[in-house]
């Protein structure tokens, strides 16, 4: 079995509903995806996945849909305010919690074929959580 890893740096915002603490407000975190992939061969050049490719599909779409926007459950308050000062968002179903989004990276890799078997997202030098199917 042969293993890739590409971490991706962006940074967003985000808060969480019905939570007691910090996290509650609008923040922002400069976040680390670390994509791990797997796979059992390598193509022609010897390589499972070329780090370029990862690059242009996965780290393309984080940049376009996630960095430097805010994160929100589709549920918050906040938003029609957000949208109305024409803030970039991204809107999702649940609170925008580092685990739901480790999966939602997850998925969007797996999206693109990718051969996507765990994401970790480290929402501060000390934390993260990680997304395994």
């Amino acid at each position: 079995m042969f293993r890739v890893t590409q971490e991706i740096n962006f940074c967003y915002g985000h808060r969480l509903l019905d939570y007691g603490g910090k996290c509650r407000h609008l923040h922002g975190h400069n976040g680390l995806a670390v994509v791990v992939l797997e796979g059992a061969q390598l193509d022609s050049q010897g390589m499972l996945v070329d780090f370029t490719a990862i690059k242009a599909e996965l780290r393309g779409w984080i940049e376009r849909e996630l960095d430097h926007r805010m994160i929100l459950c589709e549920r918050d308050p906040a938003l029609p305010f957000l949208e109305q000062l024409g803030e970039p968002l991204y809107v999702i179903p649940d609170n925008p919690t580092a685990e739901n989004l480790a999966r939602l990276i997850f998925e969007a890799a797996r999206e693109r074929k990718l051969p996507v078997v765990e994401v970790s997202l480290w929402e501060t030098p000390a934390s993260c959580a990680t997304y395994r199917p």
